[in-house]
């Protein structure tokens, strides 16, 4: 599978919400730019409790639900140009039923790998001042992906994404995602189970199952 990278986008933290910052605001970075274990260089967060580290490094959302989006917002300003959901990653022709959890990818001379889904949050819905965004993620499970990253180095806009190694290939982003998320998809004792278990899915989502399967 092979993608080609429309832009890499990066952010600093700004006002959001009152006092509260967020680096959601996202903007192309032009020419190479350093993917370090950390993230793409220049790129921070500003909620550090709930994002960034290295499992988080680098946020890919597809292009490929713009569209849809658009038809259901009725119009938006923001999905005229990259990172409208606060992507690192700005591409079309991969979601999240073509990636597995712990798939590897080259991206210029940087490995990446997958290594849990995005986690929908209120500050899709401030950003675009549109309420049921995040419900609808749920119901879409169009809910993008991260990567954590396995070799350092550099990559840039027209650089292709290409499939090096495929993951836990029963357990898609999409329906490890509708299966922790969705109510009409919720797993079974033996779905957790095996999910506890994928050993490159990101250890807060295991240790959050293991949580679930002893109480």
């Amino acid at each position: 599978m092979k993608v080609v990278v429309d832009a890499l986008c990066i952010g600093q933290p700004k006002p959001f919400n009152g006092v509260e910052l967020s680096a959601i605001d996202k903007q192309p970075v032009a020419g190479p730019v350093a993917i370090r274990s950390f993230g793409i260089e220049g790129d921070m967060v500003a909620d550090t409790k709930h994002h960034g580290g290295p499992d988080m490094a680098v946020h890919h959302y597809p292009r490929d639900h713009y569209a849809a989006w658009g038809e259901w917002l009725g119009g938006h300003d923001l999905l005229a140009r990259p990172a409208a959901f606060g992507e690192n990653v700005h591409a079309a022709g991969i979601t999240e039923a073509d990636v597995h959890i712990g798939d590897h990818f080259r991206l210029g001379t940087v490995l990446l790998e997958v290594s849990q889904p995005r986690q929908p949050c209120w500050k899709i819905e401030h950003r675009f001042g549109a309420k049921g965004m995040v419900k609808r993620i749920i119901k879409q499970h169009n809910c993008g992906w991260y990567y954590r990253v396995i070799e350092e180095g550099m990559a840039s806009a027209g650089d292709r994404l290409e499939q090096v190694e495929t993951g836990h290939d029963e357990w898609s982003v999409a329906r490890l995602f509708a299966k922790l998320y969705d109510p009409a998809h919720k797993a079974s004792r033996e779905e957790l189970e095996e999910i506890a278990g994928l050993e490159r899915l990101c250890e807060l989502w295991r240790s959050k199952v293991r949580t679930t399967l002893d109480t």
